[in-house]
């Protein structure tokens, strides 16, 4: 079970103690007490907490146990020149005088090859076929030698794996057990709501056969573990060794993967997440039939808005942290570029199903099949167009299909600044380009200087941020991006929209300024 560590606990010790010494007079109910009725009427609103016990005998025999032996390699280490000529090469421990003419290490046996140690992680699993398919995480078998399942009954079988997806921490393993097994059923998360009774299974710490119950949390957690984090939050408690089991509604059907917690100290502490089952059989199906995950490919690097940057690109949102998914990139040639799509978009629907974050959007293309269109609503210029795009399959690399293309003369150019933002921008010669760590086709300008608490400064711009654009209008050399930004400040938009690399990575940065009276610029 991956965990995610935090800090700070609050007890309820005080609490609990101030309440034991609270001495209370013990009376009997009387059926002419109208507090009785009160208390009736109330609970007649509510639903009496479920007995899970004939479901759990029912799903049960399906949740499995996963056992992975990997070997790890106690190679010796090198000295800190690299030779392998320390003691510990010879077979004997430091300090210990090697004697010319017996076996390397006697009489101790330090000569002897290191055995390969077998090192074992349990999971959980869940059949979902009688014929013995099963699926779990892909955190739980990564780089094992041998896997091996053991069903509810005892009965154990070695496993093969048909296949894993990395990028959403899934995996598919096929044991023969020369039977019909029995299995689960796939529900459907998008019918999950908030609140609702839940069961954990699997195996927590190696033991077997562990129900816990809670309840949805929320839906739609991104913890920064993949890029289509879509995580059901569940309060029912969860472990390590419950990673791969299965979280299901009070029908029995799988709504979630068992995945990751979040906790101070490795323990459930009430904050677990699943997969959820719509993104299961999407990939199941896929791993099943070929092995792999095939996903649509759109072209675009998306970032969440700010007000600074709805402001300064016009965008009427009420909520721009939850209103769509701000273009801050498109990679040349693909299916975006193709469609006329431009950064500074902001897409706001994939085929109809609304769009709140690069989160939704990251996932709603990757589940495009390529070759397939999808129909994107977007915003330019505080305008809803929608356009069709032809999705691609996604390269091995997408990340290295953002490269900034064209021709980039600047080395006969001269630096300038903006002093109203404290700027001080150069061309981009090839000299920055290779201290940059750029690739010879990118564009832009360079800024070399930020003055300290500036208004670039306060928006977190930084020396060696590749400028390459003012909003939509892309910069070339130093003069073009003063230009660009001045025409952004007057405007009247209360604020810039700078778009840049770092560190390879595309964004917007939205800049508040005071209209367009500090717009001057100075060149050096």
């Amino acid at each position: 079970m991956k965990s995610i560590h935090s800090r700070g606990a609050a007890s309820l010790c005080a609490l609990l103690g101030a309440t034991a010494l609270v001495a209370v007079n013990a009376l009997p109910a009387h059926a002419a007490d109208t507090s009785l009725d009160a208390t009736q009427s109330v609970q007649q609103g509510f639903t009496p907490v479920p007995d899970f016990s004939a479901l759990v005998k029912k799903i049960m025999p399906a949740v499995v146990s996963v056992d992975v032996k990997l070997k790890v390699d106690n190679a010796s280490d090198t000295d800190s020149d690299g030779d392998n000529d320390n003691q510990a090469q010879n077979g004997l421990p430091p300090g210990f005088p090697q004697i010319p003419g017996l076996p390397p290490g006697f009489p101790f046996g330090f000569g002897q090859p290191q055995q390969q140690q077998a090192v074992e992680a349990k999971g959980s699993g869940f059949i979902i076929n009688s014929n013995g398919t099963i699926v779990t995480n892909n955190h739980v078998v990564k780089d094992a030698k041998t896997v091996t399942v053991t069903l509810s009954d005892g009965d154990n079988f070695p496993a093969k794996i048909i296949g894993t997806d990395p990028k959403t921490d899934l995996a598919v393993l096929k044991i023969e057990a020369g039977k019909p097994l029995p299995y689960v059923e796939l529900g459907n998360s998008k019918d999950v709501e908030d609140g609702q009774w839940v069961i954990a299974m699997g195996n927590p710490f190696g033991l077997g056969n562990t129900v816990t119950t809670g309840i949805v949390s929320a839906l739609g957690r991104d913890i920064g573990d993949g890029p289509y984090d879509r995580f059901i939050q569940t309060d029912a408690p969860i472990n390590e060794g419950n990673s791969g089991g299965p979280l299901l509604n009070q029908q029995g059907q799988v709504i979630g993967v068992n995945t990751a917690i979040l906790s101070p100290t490795g323990g459930s502490v009430g904050i677990g997440f699943a997969i959820p089952s719509d993104m299961i059989k999407r990939v199941v199906t896929q791993l099943i039939a070929h092995g792999k995950v095939t996903r649509g490919f759109l072209g675009v690097s998306a970032q969440m808005i700010t007000p600074q940057m709805a402001q300064a690109l016009k965008l009427p949102m009420s909520n721009p942290n939850n209103d769509g998914a701000l273009i801050a990139a498109i990679a040349p040639n693909s299916p975006a570029a193709k469609a006329g799509l431009k950064p500074g978009d902001v897409i706001t629907a994939v085929n109809g199903q609304q769009v709140k974050s690069p989160g939704d959007l990251a996932s709603d293309i990757a589940n495009v099949d390529p070759s397939a269109k999808a129909d994107i609503t977007y915003l330019r210029g505080g305008a809803t167009q929608d356009v069709s795009v032809a999705v691609e399959e996604m390269p091995n690399n997408p990340d290295a299909s953002f490269q900034q293309g064209g021709q980039n003369g600047g080395s006969s150019q001269q630096p300038a600044s903006h002093s109203a933002l404290g700027l001080t921008l150069a061309p981009l010669t090839p000299d920055l380009r290779n201290q940059l760590n750029l690739p010879q086709d990118a564009t832009g300008v360079v800024i070399v200087d930020v003055k300290p608490n500036s208004l670039a400064g306060q928006a977190g711009l930084q020396q060696g941020d590749l400028l390459v654009g003012v909003g939509p209008t892309d910069v070339n050399s130093p003069d073009d991006a003063v230009a660009a930004i001045n025409a952004a400040q007057k405007s009247g938009a209360g604020a810039v929209a700078l778009r840049i690399v770092r560190q390879g990575q595309a964004l917007f940065v939205g800049i508040a300024v005071n209209g367009g009276n500090n717009s001057d610029s100075d060149g050096n």
